[in-house]
């Protein structure tokens, strides 16, 4: 027999355990990086449809903006609280744009890009600045100096006579942007003011953007001292990344109370099952373990963990759990730990060895977040198995009762002895769970990935009346040019506008957004460059439309300069834009790549997407179908799981072959197994679940549980005792599992409900058909 280590070696190992776990974790808390960016746990994209949602989703302008409603006052005092949030928020690091149609203000053209005024709007490609135009521009501005409008035409009267300076800023407004009431924009009934906020960070940034819904708050919370008549006032703020926002605090939320109720009902579940007060904290060891070693192997391998890896992964090594249950149940008086364990341990890496073998079927998916997975789950698994074969027996004492003595346990597995070996039934049942899987009524893929999302319906359709108010862009179709450089895309973008507006006007569509329409190609600021009179021919022009007006000829030196910069300036390019409000509006709408570039139409209010298709192709524009390029992004991402899963499947069963050189034993192992994940697909599609993503990684952790339920009453053998222990062990297994995933199952998020269900229902399945088929006939026992 083996010796066991006395207390104070026992104590010193358990200290020195939760040392390297500790340092571990501060290491890893020290210099890990997480990542959300979710294009990690996409495939490759093929087509352009593919490619823009994926950029979309990551850096896209419609992942970035966020809708905000002001209302609850008279409509003055919320113009007033709207211009205060707009102008507090325009001084804000996280907020990269903000507007609510107070277009008085000169933010919408930035100071160094003044003279560049007549590069970039359109009037010269109509109207000469000659005498006469410049004439009845100043003649105007007469009529302005003397309206209400005077404190703003006064200061750009030297420098931009024609105010071309404001028609850029009102051509940069959001295409059918709402109407104007106090000078903010409104909603349609005039009792809510309407702003439209673009963040810095990008939509798949959580953090980023809770740091932005933030300071969305704070600055309205402030905005109160610049207009306390508003008191009353509530401010609504929705798009993508508020509702991110919410889903990570409603997901946080949800995981605290049930974290709480596994840890207390994990507690009470080992203690009645071991009456040893230890067993619950050297249980938890060998998972601790795994769980920092799976983060540590994917911190080496990768630039940084994603979030997806971190929460899948600690829910996929959950199987490791059953380790040390394993090894508890089958300790007993007489003899040493490290000898019960000695004597699981075959089956237990047999168990290992399959599970790892299934996820590492990940590597070759051509996804990287399924491959941070795959690595995040085989290290973890190896340690935790690991650290119960050569760690934790030295941590634990000798039982002093055994599970076989157990006169319940006992009268339980006489009943479970007298069950028949139902071969037929379980033949016709595998047959009935077929048939439900192929004949039950609906879709049997869920390809919409908005159906997973926890936004109530009422929030979604909230946004959608946002969107329709602030004639924000359609959020599924799109226009698209490609070129082999920024410039000529943007030349190919440029022919679309007539088309575009003959459109509009037929009905086809409310309206239209494009780069060209911020940022000219240099071809169009070249021809507009060289419109523009030489200084001796502008001063010219200039002194005949001021005769008999009562300005100083010298006043407009400014406006002489300017023109004068222009005429000799080298045209604007996306990189120019740099740090201004266009930035953000041209590279939503231009995307650059190497050796290509696409340039962006986006579409408000379209009614006829044939109609718009049909008319701009002779163009060499592309309607995509954002909504058709995520479902087979969805579809295609599953032909790669289901590639794995299948692969997996033919090396678990080689495994599990080379592990116990028998037919009939393999067959006994596998088809519980087998036989439990057509019953967990029957049961869903006969309940009308739509199968997604994450129901086939549920199945695959669920596959893991029966197999190792299945490989242990095989192992049991026909021994009483031993098979004895092994319900114990199993028992107490499926009711930690149950408990946890039971939970899961009834949280209000999709994801989690999906893994929850579908992994109860494995733990139910795998237990009844591992004790019908995997446990040694009757007539093998010994009498």
């Amino acid at each position: 027999m083996d010796a066991v280590p006395g207390t104070g070696a026992r104590l010193g190992l358990l200290l020195a355990w939760l040392a390297v776990l500790a340092v571990a974790g501060w290491a890893l808390g020290r210099g890990l990086r997480v990542e959300e960016d979710l294009r990690r746990f996409l495939p490759t994209p093929r087509t352009p449809a593919q490619v823009l949602l994926v950029d979309e989703l990551g850096e896209g302008p419609g992942s970035r903006a966020l809708l905000l409603a002001v209302s609850g006052a008279p409509p003055q005092a919320l113009a007033a609280r709207s211009q205060a949030l707009h102008d507090t928020l325009a001084t804000r690091g996280e907020i990269a744009l903000a507007a609510n149609g107070d277009h008085g203000g000169l933010d919408a053209v930035p100071e160094h890009l003044r003279p560049y005024r007549y590069l970039l709007s359109p009037t010269l490609d109509t109207q000469p600045l000659d005498a006469a135009f410049l004439r009845d521009e100043l003649e105007q501005r007469l009529q302005d100096l003397g309206s209400p409008a005077a404190d703003l035409v006064e200061p750009l009267l030297p420098s931009d006579p024609t105010l071309e300076t404001l028609r850029l800023a009102e051509l940069w407004q959001p295409a059918n942007a709402p109407q104007r009431r106090h000078g903010v924009w409104f909603d349609r009934a005039g009792a809510q003011a309407l702003l439209l906020v673009q963040t810095h960070a990008a939509g798949f940034d959580s953090a980023g953007q809770q740091a932005a819904v933030a300071a969305i708050g704070a600055a309205f919370a402030a905005g109160v001292q610049d207009a306390p008549e508003s008191a009353d006032a509530r401010l609504e703020i929705s798009g993508p990344g508020a509702f991110a926002v919410a889903i990570r605090d409603r997901t946080e939320r949800e995981m605290r109370w049930i974290g709480t109720v596994d840890t207390i009902g994990l507690l009470l579940l080992l203690g009645l099952a071991y009456r040893r007060w230890s067993m619950p904290l050297f249980g938890a060891l060998p998972l601790a373990s795994g769980g920092l070693a799976g983060l540590g192997a994917v911190a080496l391998l990768f630039d940084g963990v994603h979030g997806i890896t971190i929460a899948f992964g600690f829910t996929l090594i959950g199987v490791a759990q059953d380790y040390p249950i394993h090894f508890f149940s089958h300790l007993r008086p007489g003899q040493s730990p490290r000898a019960s364990v000695r004597a699981l341990w075959p089956t237990l890496v047999t168990g290992v060895i399959a599970t790892c073998i299934a996820y590492a079927t990940f590597l070759f998916s051509g996804v990287e977040g399924l491959k941070q997975l795959a690595v995040f789950t085989v290290a973890g698994l190896a340690v935790a198995a690991g650290s119960t074969r050569w760690l934790l027996p030295r941590l634990v004492t000798p039982a002093r009762r055994d599970p076989a003595d157990s006169r319940v346990l006992a009268r339980l597995w006489h009943g479970v002895a007298r069950l028949p070996r139902p071969r037929a039934a379980l033949a016709l049942l595998a047959a009935l769970a077929l048939a439900v899987i192929a004949f039950a009524p609906g879709a049997f893929w869920q390809n919409d990935l908005s159906r997973l999302t926890p936004v109530p319906p009422a929030d979604l359709q909230r946004d959608a009346q946002l969107r329709a108010e602030l004639g924000a862009p359609d959020v599924r179709y799109v226009l698209a040019v490609q070129g082999d450089d920024a410039e000529a895309a943007l030349q190919a973008s440029e022919r679309l506008p007539p088309v575009l507006q003959r459109l509009s006007g037929e009905g086809v569509l409310d309206g239209y957004d494009l780069a060209a329409r911020y940022l000219p190609s240099i071809a169009t600021q070249r021809a507009r460059q060289a419109q523009l009179p030489d200084t001796p021919q502008l001063r010219q022009a200039l002194d005949e439309a001021l005769a008999d007006l009562p300005f100083h000829g010298d006043a407009f030196d400014p406006f002489v300069d300017d023109v004068a910069t222009a005429r000799a300036a080298d045209p604007l390019t996306p990189g120019r834009l740099a740090g201004t409000p266009l930035e953000l509006a041209v590279s939503g709408l231009l995307l650059e790549g190497e050796g290509h570039a696409t340039a962006l139409v986006s579409l408000t209010g379209l009614h006829d997407p044939a109609a718009l298709a049909a008319a701009v192709a002779p163009l060499g524009a592309q309607l995509l179908d954002l909504k058709d390029a995520s479902e087979s992004l969805v579809a295609q991402w599953r032909v790669r799981l289901l590639a794995a899963l299948a692969a997996a499947a033919l090396l678990l069963a080689g495994v599990v072959w080379l592990a116990l050189r028998s037919p009939r034993r393999v067959l006994r192992v596998l088809a519980p197994m087998a036989l439990s994940t057509l019953l967990i697909l029957a049961v869903l599609r006969g309940l009308g679940v739509e199968l997604n993503l994450f129901h086939l990684v549920s199945l695959i952790l669920a596959a893991g549980l029966g197999l190792d339920y299945a490989l242990f009453f095989d192992h049991a053998g026909d021994d009483r005792d031993e098979q004895l222990r092994t319900l114990h062990a199993v028992i107490v297994c499926s009711l930690v599992t149950l408990l946890v995933f039971s939970l899961l199952a009834l949280s209000s998020i999709p994801v989690l409900r999906a893994i929850g269900g579908t992994v109860a229902l494995g733990v139910l399945f795998n237990f009844v058909l591992a004790l019908l088929i995997a446990r040694a006939p009757a007539a093998e026992r010994a009498p």
